[in-house]
């Protein structure tokens, strides 16, 4: 091989390594990350209520330009320790779930065209904790719940509640921030 051949392959040679080293940070770096949405949402773990994580005015948040038409509250969830059960009640305003993986993704949406009678739970758990919920269940008396099964042990539930009009916002609010989360205890 003579010199043009030689300059030929260490340049393939050395694209090819740039490529493969991009890639792998590219796909690393959510893992690596250590201001992600999870560590941002972590300190609602103990709270009962979701949080509102995109206020009116959008100050105080961490969300990019978020949307002032839209109320979104969050909850985050360990399974370590039992299921998490999300309770909602449904109104004139859309309420949607978005159920995210700590390692980032949904793996679970729904809205409130799911409701029963007014009202929405859902309970996220492990595919073992469902098994035991399944064995429990009183075969007469069937649950209502929406049950899911999460990918990973923690996570985050964001609430978005749409108001229509600017003056309809308050309310909207106030639906979001009285999502219940509620952790149950394994027995």
């Amino acid at each position: 091989m003579r010199g043009f051949g030689r300059f030929v392959v260490a340049t393939l040679s050395g694209l090819v390594i740039a490529v493969g080293v991009h890639i792998a940070a590219i796909l690393a770096s959510p893992y690596l990350a250590e201001q992600d949405a999870f560590a941002k949402v972590q300190s609602t773990l103990t709270a009962d209520k979701a949080q509102i994580i995109a206020p009116a005015g959008g100050e105080n948040t961490w969300l990019p330009r978020p949307d002032p038409a839209v109320a979104v509250a969050t909850c985050a969830f360990d399974l370590r320790n039992g299921p998490m059960r999300i309770t909602a009640q449904t109104g004139s305003l859309p309420l949607s779930f978005s159920f995210h993986k700590e390692t980032g993704g949904v793996f679970f949406a729904v809205t409130d065209r799911a409701a029963v009678r007014g009202e929405l739970e859902i309970v996220a758990m492990t595919a073992r904790q469902l098994d035991e919920a399944r064995a429990a269940e009183d075969e007469n008396d069937p649950s209502r719940d929406v049950r899911i099964v999460a990918p990973e042990l923690q996570g985050f539930v964001i609430v978005r509640v749409v108001a229509p009009a600017p003056s309809l916002r308050p309310q909207a609010e106030d639906l979001a921030k009285a999502v219940s989360c509620t952790a149950e205890q394994d027995g």
